[in-house]
């Protein structure tokens, strides 16, 4: 049986709760937690995906079986080119070619195990058992094969010399990441790949490999152009360093060439032609279908309620606004990375750049609250009480997309393992000089703000909204959700400025290098 120990200041320290666990090491722990998550993803499958039975365009489930039938029986060329065998407007291809390559493995799987499933304009809207089965093992399968890896190696760089049951305890806050596993094996997507190179790209930075970040990341941005959120870190963390050698423009031309070459490598069919190219590039931005849609808690969809910008400006202005705005929101982190470049500046850098893009960037969705949600899993130690806040409200701002999935139940589910894994042990953290929660006034907001979520979530379930009005309740999550996110983007972009001993070890680094 774990003892209590004592404290520097000679109290009974807790018990420790992961000890059972722990003691076996880091890989013992990871791989008993895996199995864990593994089968909480499995049961969550079981559940209804987004579009289940509803034609005539169904959901993302169809959208991602749609294009395993186009890649697995045309010509890689036409993936993306409209034309009698792939009709565009029926869930076209509109994410880089890693996606289609994904797709086109997949769909040789199904097409192996049920031919139907993938049979070309005679698949649409197939929802055989078997075939569903396949499909949610392609995502556990994914799951398992690159974000797993990629966890294991970030959490052996980043937890070096940290006490075992912290590890433990961050392994199970990665793993059981209740806003992915909700996105993926419920509404059905494979997000769990680019974010896993993503995470593959960070633990890189973390232990020193420049050129394997640049590989890594550049795979993620050709599997998702949404990857694009954390590109603001990387860079100027990557600039910062480079900057700081003997020979900047060396670094620079090396990391440069590892982006040129894996991007020729996986973009390679499009670049035989400025057309292909072009061709796909513009699936990749469908900025024909303005600045916003659904009821997405960001400064643009929030607004809108008193400024009406899509009446009073046209789209290249609203292109030109979202992207000043984007910028400005990023430049302070990237500022500070450039300067003073750090491990754990870079990872704040990673969450308030990718908060950025999600508060002012142009169309986005529900699910893009999974790039910053990443971003503070990696720092779950450092900023506890502040990520279990934005847990809740990132799931919160998700509730109406998994309301109409009929994802209800493992949404209550797993905000309750959440919150049970989060409390069986709390890291200890250093007293900041600043943090919100020394303010009596940020309580008292952040309790009201619970309080009116617990009333919305049950006013969304159980009182049909006015006739007028079919979206009141939808806007009002909407709103809380943002007024904590924008509270929170201010917490952490002061917090990775306030790091006096990035300052005081800057020119400890740069000797070193």
């Amino acid at each position: 049986m774990p003892k209590k120990n004592l404290s520097g200041d000679g109290t009974a320290a807790p018990i420790d709760t992961w000890w059972w666990l722990s003691h076996k090491g880091t890989t013992t722990s990871f791989l008993c937690i895996s199995l864990f998550a593994l089968l909480i993803r499995s049961a969550v499958s079981m559940f209804p995906y987004s579009g289940a039975g509803t034609p005539p365009k169904f959901g993302d489930f169809e959208a991602q079986r749609h294009w395993m039938e186009i890649t697995t029986n045309l010509p890689a060329i036409d993936w993306y080119r409209n034309g009698t065998h792939n009709d565009l407007t029926y869930w076209g291809l509109d994410y880089p070619p890693l996606t289609a390559y994904q797709s086109y493995i997949h769909g040789l799987l199904l097409r192996f195990f049920n031919p139907d499933s993938v049979s070309l304009f005679s698949s649409r809207g197939h929802e055989s058992y078997i075939g569903k089965l396949l499909m949610r093992w392609t995502v556990l399968s994914s799951d398992a094969l690159i974000f797993f890896p990629a966890a294991l190696f970030f959490v052996l760089v980043y937890h070096r010399n940290r006490a075992k049951s912290q590890v433990a305890w961050h392994i199970a806050i990665i793993l059981l990441n209740p806003c992915l596993i909700l996105i993926d094996h419920g509404h059905f997507q494979y997000n769990c790949i680019s974010l896993g190179l993503t995470v593959g790209a960070i633990a890189a930075v973390l232990c020193g490999s420049e050129v394997l970040t640049c590989v890594f990341f550049t795979l993620a941005l050709s599997h998702k152009q949404m990857s694009a959120y954390f590109a603001p870190a990387f860079f100027s963390h990557l600039l910062g360093k480079c900057l700081r050698r003997k020979n900047p423009i060396l670094s620079l031309l090396k990391l440069g060439i590892a982006v040129i070459a894996t991007f020729v490598i996986v973009w390679w069919p499009y670049l035989h032609s400025v057309d292909d190219f072009l061709m796909v590039l513009s699936r990749l931005a469908p900025f024909e279908r303005g600045i916003y849609e659904d009821y997405v808690a960001n400064f643009w969809c929030t607004t809108s309620i008193l400024i009406k910008w899509k009446k009073l400006f046209t789209t290249p202005s609203l292109k030109f606004m979202s992207l000043a705005a984007t910028v400005l929101a990023s430049l302070p982190s990237m500022v500070h990375q450039i300067f003073s470049p750090s491990n754990e500046g870079f990872l704040y850098g990673l969450l308030n750049s990718s908060m950025a893009f999600y508060l002012f960037s142009f169309q986005v969705h529900e699910k893009s609250i999974l790039m910053p949600f990443l971003a503070a899993t990696l720092l779950a130690l450092k900023i506890p009480d502040h990520f279990n806040h934005l847990t809740y409200y990132a799931l919160f701002s998700m509730f109406p997309l998994l309301c109409r999935d009929n994802l209800l139940l493992p949404y209550l589910t797993l905000h309750l393992l959440f919150t049970l894994i989060y409390h069986s042990q709390l890291p200890k953290t250093k007293a900041s000089s600043f943090s919100f929660t020394n303010f009596p006034g940020y309580v008292f907001l952040l309790r009201t703000h619970f309080v009116i979520s617990l009333v919305l979530h049950v006013v969304y379930l159980t009182i049909q909204p006015p006739q007028k009005y079919p979206f009141l309740f939808d806007a009002l999550i909407m709103i809380l959700c943002f007024s904590y996110f924008v509270m929170f983007a201010i917490y952490t972009n002061y917090t990775q400025w306030n790091f006096s001993s990035h300052f005081r070890s800057a020119d400890k680094e740069k000797k070193q290098i």
